[in-house]
């Protein structure tokens, strides 16, 4: 027909500027883990040196085919994503612009809020519950030798404890905090900077060209 087909990354980054450049970079990482197919399945992710070693690294893998951070009200599992899927998770990863305003800053913090929380999250039910939170912990400490799995739950717990007093206050004997809704997210991550601390050097093009 001649016409140009919009191109995905425009509407991801619509606040921001992006160059060819950009767009280019993220096409080979994508290519290079696909093994030059048009999607990428989980097992693509398996021999990535720096995510082999990641306590968390099933999670982290999980998030790219969480449909939840693939498209809004939707659920469940991908078995494969294609380049634009790829570069919707890219979006959550990238850093602050110069230019973004008071609205666009505060967006971006929450989008990338959400995807950290559904990395918790893993039963898509909109709260993470104590035991969600002590897997997570667990498996964050699971490479350090000297913590028993008993400390790492009542690290935990402690952790669930202090949550319920930020997002609930004093609760009474017979109270039950359910769990961590997204809101009660968002003020537990008050004051703490999420933008510059959600990197992805596993994605390095260095790094990758090794697993081959």
């Amino acid at each position: 027909s001649g016409e140009l087909t919009p191109n995905p990354i425009t509407s991801l980054f619509s606040s921001l500027p992006v160059t060819s450049e950009q767009i280019e970079h993220l096409h080979r990482r994508f290519k290079q883990l696909s093994r030059d197919q048009l999607t990428i399945r989980k097992e693509n992710f398996d021999s990535i040196p720096d995510l082999e070693f990641n306590p968390i690294r099933g999670k982290i893998v999980h998030a790219f085919f969480d449909r939840r951070n693939l498209r809004p009200e939707s659920d469940g599992l991908a078995d494969e994503i294609n380049f634009e899927d790829f570069l919707t998770i890219m979006s959550y990863f990238r850093p602050i612009e110069m230019n973004m305003d008071e609205e666009q800053l505060d967006r971006f913090r929450k989008e990338k809020l959400k995807f950290l929380f559904h990395m918790y999250d893993s039963d898509h039910d909109g709260k993470i519950t104590l035991q969600e939170y002590r897997n997570v912990v667990e498996e964050l400490l699971s490479g350090n030798p000297h913590l028993e799995k008993d400390s790492a739950r009542s690290i935990a717990d402690g952790a669930m404890m202090e949550a319920a007093s930020i997002c609930v206050g004093q609760m009474g004997p017979d109270q039950v905090y359910e769990g961590i809704t997204f809101e009660d997210f968002l003020k537990m991550w008050q004051g703490i900077d999420i933008e510059t601390k959600m990197h992805v050097r596993f994605l390095n093009m260095e790094t990758i060209a090794h697993c081959y």
